[in-house]
Parts: C-alpha cells; structure tokens; sequence
C-alpha cells in the first residue's frame, strides 16, 4: 500500500508486528504442509488416475491466478489487518475441501477455492512482511519464510503421523482446520493496521503485474516450480517409484520441509554476508544436484536425500523475490501481487504439468524437468541484485533505530 510509509510506528509495535507477521506466515506453511502429505489418501478416496490428480491440482493454479490479483483491492478497502485476519481464515478452512472430495470434479472445485484464498492470503501476508522490513531497516523476509517452512513442517510431521496411524483424512485436516483458524484469527491481533492514505487513490479490482515483477518472477518460477512438484509429488513418487510405505513416503515430505525451513531460518545471515545474487547461484546448485539423485535414485534414501537438497537449494529464492520486488519501484504492494501471482501460479501449475509429464512417461522424467529449471536459478539470479536490502529500501532515520526484535 503507498501513502503508508510515512507513517511512524513505535519499536515496541513493529517488534510485536514482527512475531505476528511471523506466526501468522506459521499458519500458512501449517496448511500447505497437513495437505501436502494426505495428497496419496486424497488420490484413492476420490479414485483418479495420477493424470487425473495433476488435472485437479491444476485448478489450485487457476483459482491463484484469479484470486491473486484482487488482493490488493481488498487491502486498500478493509485495511491490512481486516483483510488479513478474514483471507488466512478463509485459506485454514479451506484446507476441509480437498479430502472430501468423493470424484474428480468435486476434486477440482475445492482445488480451485483451495488456490484461491491461498493466493489472497499469500499476497497479503508478504506485503505486509516486506513493510515490517523496511520499517527494522534490516533484511527479515527470509525468515519469515523460515517460520513458513516451520509451519509446513509442524503441518507435515502430523500429516505423516496421520497417514502412518492409517487415520481418514477428513477428520484429520477437519482438526488441523480449526486449530489453525483459531490461532490465525489471536495473531492477527498484533499485525500491522495499514490503511491508504485520504488522497490515495484506490487500486484496479484486477491489477496486471507490472514490468518490474516480470524478471523477478521468472527467478520465482524456476524455485517454486520445483517447490511446488516436490510438496506434492514427492510422497506420490516414493511410493509409485520405489515402493515406500506410505509412512516413509510422507516423511520424504517432511524432511524436503524441514530443510526448507532451517536454510530460510538461517537464509538472512547467510543472504547478508555474500549477497542475494551469489546465494542463489549456490542454491541452484544444490537444487540441480538434488534433482540428479532423485532421478537416478534407486532406493527411497536416496531420494529422500535429493529432496532434501533440493528444499535446501531453493529455500531463500521466493523471500528474496519478494523483497526485490517490495523495492523495486514507486507501489510495493502492487509488484508483490504481481510477483507472488508469476511465481505461485507457476509453482501451483507444476503439480499438474508434473502429472501430465508423468502420464506420458514418468515421475522419473518429470523430476527431470524439474532438475532443469533448477539450472535456471543460476541464469536468472542477478535480477534479484538489491533483493538483499543492501540497495532501494528507503528507511527513515526512525525506523532504522528500531531494534531487531529476533532473538
């Protein structure tokens, strides 16, 4: 949102923002991370085809693509914490639709929903994230991405538990649905209330990223491309593939997670000392190496090694997509939106595009795309170069004198 930065917030509540912005990025990864490991248990209860399931997860992609955009509209109209507080509850109950689904197209209609407030509470939560930033003056996204791995982790260490005890998805994600909503709507309390300015002008109902977002995301599209295939395909292939239990093939899940959240903790430190462009040359690296062993594994090991260094590869890429975008012209809140629609829409598609591959041919080969485009970091990464918050974050001699309030 513009008109908002002149706005002087006192350190105690920007260091309060902080830990709501990140518990509130928490609750997110939670939802991602209890879907992602029933996906086989959704497969069998609606009886379709791995074809058929890349087609439902394709209007996951379809219905982030339509809601995406209109975030910013939102925003202007209830303000940040409004909007927020009513999307992250929209997206935690959200989560009840994909297990109930007895057929393919019911499948697709609660897909498309699932995107939908996904997308919404996505855009919403990073803009808010990236203003947080400027007022510390410091670099924080990658963190705040961190907690969102962390959530995914915690969603999908009781996903595996779940599918390891045998219980029915359905009851499962309709808990984890309300715990979450509930724990959504109290940390919302203490996020940002930013609101336009009187003179501001309000935002199209459906902004087109600008020119700015396009290059940056295109370094989106190859991380969360891979995200994306590995989130959800990764238990489907230790399966299929190499035959795991579904106990094992669940925690290939989690342990791709929970290297994504300790490098994206640890992503700001890392980010600071050798800069964005360097960072990501490295993790597209050691994504394309994950990739290699995933494709020629022959025991679920090392697979789940390959997805490990893949979540570790690619782990910081979408924060510092973010935050290059949140400084990269005169309307943060707009290039975010235009940013998180490429990359996420991309990475949303990559199930269904991995499933459609995987029809024709092969897991196997799709994992193979997948290991290509990680290539494509290391081409793309200088147009993240001030993604660090080394150049074009503006920040008053105020908010520069707000501590750090991580630990």
């Amino acid at each position: 949102m513009s008109g908002v930065a002149e706005v002087i917030h006192a350190p105690t509540e920007v260091r309060r923002a902080r830990y709501a912005v990140a518990a509130v990025f928490t609750v997110h990864g939670a939802v991602t991370g209890s879907f992602a490991t029933r996906v086989p248990w959704i497969q069998d209860h609606a009886g379709v085809s791995t074809g058929q399931l890349g087609f439902a997860l394709a209007f996951t992609a379809f219905g982030a693509a339509c809601a995406m955009p209109l975030a910013g509209s939102v925003t202007h109209r209830f303000g940040s914490r409004a909007a927020l507080r009513g999307l992250l509850a929209l997206w935690t109950l959200a989560l009840t639709l994909p297990s109930l689904a007895p057929n393919l197209l019911t499948l697709c209609l609660s897909m498309f929903v699932y995107g939908a407030t996904s997308g919404m509470a996505d855009v919403a939560m990073n803009a808010l994230g990236v203003e947080v930033e400027r007022l510390l003056g410091r670099s924080i996204m990658s963190g705040l991405h961190g907690m969102w791995s962390a959530g995914a982790l915690i969603g999908s260490a009781g996903g595996t538990l779940a599918a390891h005890l045998g219980s029915d998805a359905r009851l499962h994600h309709l808990l984890a649905a309300a715990v979450l909503t509930v724990l959504g709507l109290l940390v919302c309390r203490w996020v940002l209330d930013l609101r336009p300015t009187e003179d501001e002008e309000p935002p199209p109902r459906f902004a087109l990223p600008p020119r700015s977002a396009l290059l940056i995301g295109a370094v989106g599209f190859c991380a969360v491309f891979a995200e994306g295939a590995s989130l959800d395909w990764s238990a489907v292939y230790l399966r299929d593939e190499l035959d795991s239990s579904a106990g094992v093939a669940a925690a290939c899940t989690t342990g791709f997670m929970f290297t994504m959240a300790v490098a994206r903790i640890a992503g700001d430190a890392v980010v600071n000392r050798f800069g964005a462009v360097r960072t990501v040359r490295a993790g597209g690296a050691l994504a394309a190496l994950g990739g290699l062993l995933i494709v020629v594994a022959g025991r679920p090991a090392v697979a789940m090694g390959g997805f490990g260094l893949m979540g570790l590869g690619i782990a910081v890429v979408v924060p510092l997509c973010f935050a290059a975008a949140g400084h990269s012209g005169p309307n943060p809140s707009q290039a975010i939106a235009g940013v998180a629609t490429i990359t996420y829409t991309s990475g949303l598609i990559a199930p269904s595009l991995i499933g459609g591959v995987a029809q024709a041919s092969s897991l196997m080969v799709s994992f193979g795309v997948v290991t290509a485009l990680s290539c494509g970091l290391a081409v793309f990464a200088p147009v993240l170069r001030g993604g660090d918050g080394r150049t074009g974050a503006k920040v008053s001699p105020q908010a520069a004198a707000v501590p750090d309030p991580r630990p």
